[in-house]
């Protein structure tokens, strides 16, 4: 029989203080009074913790605000220059660097092209650590400061201190991206699939807001998924749930670069899109070119809206999402012409009651999502850090 543990007064402290930090980050500027309400917690203990968190430079005061007969209270709130975080999206097209304060605005980014056909890990690797070194150098910002580094990549990622990386269409085989960055940074790193790095800006910062039952789906020149139930990412046995793009829709239907046939992401990817209409997948500018063919509309973009909805559909009769977020650069293209029509596929492919309670919107984020949500990663681990002991931080890679 297994002992229930035993808290102690220090084991709650620390559950208030992340209680309140987590608090004080994403309802913005909030009083003594008013954060008492919002988490429960005694006057005197928010007071208690509260003050801690302003020795700490974590927390600082954002003004006045008038209160009902009394003195006017002080509104408090994360201090957004304690730390900085750094996103980087390791795309089909780029890798994006970029640098962020913990209000996540963005102080400095740096952008690296890719051939599509190209995707070697040691030019992927120093485009990452040169891009660090350049958004410090135009943020002006002390390594010091620097709380990690975020990394949204394709496939799937095995968590531990190699990060071993997956991703077929990439042509990566277990590539420790953990340890060939180690070698060329001491800041800590982050590394998870970039659908699910958006889907957790999505949550946080855009169109997923304020729910608990949400999928957010990346679509670009590949497509994913990122599923969130109850507010918590899914991420399955070994962390590869998500793979969206490589459910089937057509047995033995069109080849997929994953090796497969028939998958989704060989219907309403952009290199599937391009190749259907004609057009050469070494096309230099690949977004360009899908901009212009989803503007122009016809067969191709019909049938690829129609293909997406049938997608989401599968996703609403799997997980009764509450809401479906589409995100990626692909996918907001698509979407910002052609979402009457891929809402009417989804509603014709889904079973009636959970298509009636989803809603189906455009991510708000834009297409640098991944790289804001990759930053998210560090920000995370912050405010749980932040509540508890040096000893006890989670360890990054």
């Amino acid at each position: 029989m297994v002992r229930p543990e035993r808290r102690t007064v220090r084991d709650l402290r620390r559950g208030n203080r992340a209680v309140l930090l987590r608090t004080l980050y994403f309802e913005g500027p909030t009083s003594r009074h008013e954060l008492s309400g919002l988490t429960g917690l005694s006057a005197a203990s928010v007071s208690n913790v509260t003050g801690d968190l302003i020795t700490d430079n974590v927390v600082v005061e954002a003004g006045l605000v008038e209160s009902d007969g009394g003195r006017p209270r002080v509104l408090l709130r994360v201090n957004p220059e304690f730390g900085y975080a750094i996103g980087v999206d390791v795309g089909e097209t780029h890798v994006r660097v970029e640098l962020f304060d913990l209000d996540m605005n963005e102080r400095a980014k740096a952008e690296y092209p890719l051939r599509p056909a190209r995707h070697d890990v040691d030019l992927v690797v120093r485009h990452i650590l040169a891009g660090i070194e350049a958004v410090l150098a135009a943020g002006d910002v002390d390594p010091a400061r620097v709380l990690g580094v975020g990394i949204g990549v394709p496939g799937i990622v095995e968590s531990g201190p190699e990060s071993l990386i997956h991703a077929q269409t990439f042509g990566w085989d277990a590539v420790p991206l953990g340890t060939l960055l180690r070698a060329g940074t001491s800041l800590p790193l982050y590394i998870d699939n970039g659908a699910k790095t958006m889907g957790q800006a999505e949550l946080w910062f855009g169109a997923g807001r304020g729910t608990r039952h949400t999928i957010v789906a990346l679509i670009g020149s590949g497509a994913g998924a990122s599923i969130i139930t109850d507010g918590i990412t899914y991420r399955g046995a070994n962390s590869s749930a998500g793979e969206w793009g490589h459910t089937k829709i057509a047995v033995g239907g069109r080849p997929c670069r994953c090796g497969g046939r028939g998958c989704l992401e060989a219907y309403i990817g952009a290199e599937s899109i391009l190749e259907r209409a004609g057009l050469s997948i070494e096309i230099p500018d690949e977004q360009a070119a899908l901009a212009d063919l989803v503007r122009e509309g016809g067969p191709v973009i019909e049938e690829t809206a129609d293909y997406l909805g049938a997608g989401l559909a599968n996703l609403i009769n799997l997980f009764n999402p509450e809401r479906i977020v589409i995100g990626g650069w692909a996918g907001l293209m698509l979407g910002q012409h052609h979402l009457t029509r891929i809402k009417r596929s989804a509603a014709d492919n889904s079973l009636t009651q959970p298509y009636e309670t989803a809603s189906i919107v455009l991510g708000r984020l834009g297409p640098d999502a991944v790289a804001l949500g990759a930053a998210t990663l560090v920000v995370e681990d912050f405010l749980l850090a932040k509540a508890v002991s040096p000893e006890q931080r989670p360890a990054a890679v």
